[in-house]
């Protein structure tokens, strides 16, 4: 069985036991969290469409660790003139391992 859900304005695809990386949030580690929105949700023989907010479908998981991307760099430029800015960025991540769908 595997649903899609919805965190913050990306939509995710889980399965149990999948390990999924998310915006970071404030909540410590090991501290149980669910989903909200649950768009859909698929089993062997059908599919059940979340069409409210009031829906059945429940998605938990387990937050396993907080850290931060790469740094990327980004660069303002302006030909001939002799000007160039560079700044750098790092990006949080909390990683949930998916525990059910119910």
């Amino acid at each position: 069985m595997y649903a899609i859900i919805k965190n913050g304005c990306q939509q995710y695809r889980v399965a149990e036991g999948d390990l999924i990386r998310i915006d970071q949030i404030s909540s410590p580690e090991g501290a149980k969290i669910s989903f909200g929105e649950v768009l859909m949700a698929f089993d062997e023989k059908n599919t059940e469409l979340a069409t409210s907010k009031t829906s059945k479908i429940k998605v938990t998981g387990t937050i396993k660790r907080h850290g931060r991307y790469k740094k990327i760099r980004v660069v303002k430029f302006k030909r001939r003139k002799h000007y160039m800015r560079s700044h750098g960025h790092k990006q949080g991540f909390t990683e949930v391992k998916i525990e059910s769908i119910k």
